[in-house]
């Protein structure tokens, strides 16, 4: 009998829901051949079967989320071909963010970041927690029976609008997760102004004048390009930009990753830039294009709001928001004007970004975008 575990994809979560099964128990499957498609982080991936032989169990169904490393398929028989990664039984690492910057995770075990994070908060050793999640996974809920705190009881209003509660699935469980290690990890600091883009020659393509300005302000600032490891206090300053933009579907948010912006032109930011929306809209982003980002964007003024406080997602250390652009009345010499100006709001981890560097990160954005063009 020969086991499959749920190997890591890489994407910085700990788990993966079964969307289909493609092949079904006493069926002989070849090497390659589709297996299973699942969703983990923001995008449905499809396994192929690493082993020709007789299918004998699939340990999960559509819909169950699967631990990474928890067993996935057996064989009665077979043998491994390729190199798909699959982590041990004994362990598998935990992940402090989605997609995020690649750091060297110090501590391993079978725990969900947030429950980890908790358990931190509440001066509970992690080792001392016996999980029970599927394939001994620590959930929040084994960390507070530990800690002798008695989980909350579930609301009445369920019952009272006559509904159920459904769990969170795909592109909204992984957002959870992602604003949770931002809640818990993070030391957040927000700085906000507004760029008087009235000189503008072209209005409109307000993305490629943002990624153009977060190039000129790192140029200026290097300290927000950074990634940071609270864990023995370092951080990494990046030579490049790989740039997380948030993405709103029907599915819920994407981010995916446009690499190394600081060496494209406006027309090659364009075209990665529609080429990432309509991947996110479709739900083919890959799992390449959700992880290593060194700094954040998110363009919300499409929709709607002014001034907002958006949170960074760790190990990054930075993210900047706009707002909608509007006409304003400024002070222009001794005369009162009409001009177009767009709100930004840049959150920090203060813990390694100074009040000082995060204002001239600011300023350098500012500078750049009430540029004529």
């Amino acid at each position: 009998m020969t086991t499959f575990r749920l190997p890591d994809l890489g994407e910085g979560l700990a788990e993966a829901e079964i969307i289909e099964w493609h092949v079904r128990v006493g069926e002989r499957v070849a090497v390659d051949q589709p297996m299973v498609s699942v969703e983990t982080a923001k995008a449905v991936v499809e396994l192929p079967a690493p082993f020709a032989g007789l299918v004998s169990v699939l340990h999960a169904a559509p819909g169950d989320v699967v631990p990474t490393g928890a067993p996935l398929i057996e064989f009665d028989s077979g043998t491994v071909v390729g190199t798909m990664p699959v982590i041990s039984e004994e362990e598998y690492p935990d992940t402090d963010a989605v997609g995020g910057p690649a750091v060297t995770p110090t501590v391993r075990g079978r725990a969900v970041p947030v429950a980890r994070a908790l358990a931190k908060r509440l001066g509970v050793d992690i080792a001392t927690v016996e999980g029970t999640g599927r394939g001994g996974l620590i959930t929040l809920d084994d960390v507070l029976q530990r800690a002798h705190v008695a989980p909350a009881a579930p609301a009445k209003i369920w019952a009272a609008a006559g509904t159920q509660p459904a769990p969170l699935r795909g592109a909204r469980r992984a957002m959870a997760h992602s604003m949770s290690l931002a809640r818990d990890q993070v030391a957040g600091s927000t700085v906000c102004d507004d760029a008087d883009i009235q000189g503008w020659t072209q209005r409109g393509d307000y993305m490629v004048r943002l990624m153009r300005a977060m190039v000129a302000a790192w140029r200026a600032e290097p300290a927000l390009n950074a990634a940071y490891d609270p864990v023995d206090n370092s951080r990494v300053l990046f030579k490049h930009i790989h740039l997380a933009i948030a993405v709103d579907t029907p599915a819920g948010l994407i981010v995916p990753v446009l690499r190394h912006i600081e060496n494209k032109t406006a027309a090659e930011l364009r075209a990665a830039l529609v080429a990432q929306k309509e991947a996110a809209h479709q739900r083919s982003t890959s799992a390449e294009d959700l992880r290593e980002f060194t700094l954040m964007l998110s363009n919300f003024g499409t929709l709607a709001g002014r001034y907002g406080i958006p949170l960074v997602v760790p190990p990054a250390v930075a993210i900047l928001g706009a707002g909608k652009v509007r006409e304003d009345a400024v002070v222009v010499g001794k005369a009162i004007e009409a001009h177009r100006r767009m709100p930004l709001s840049l959150s920090f981890d203060h813990r390694c970004v100074t009040g000082g560097e995060a204002c001239r990160f600011l300023a350098a954005v500012i500078a750049d975008l009430e540029k004529p063009d």
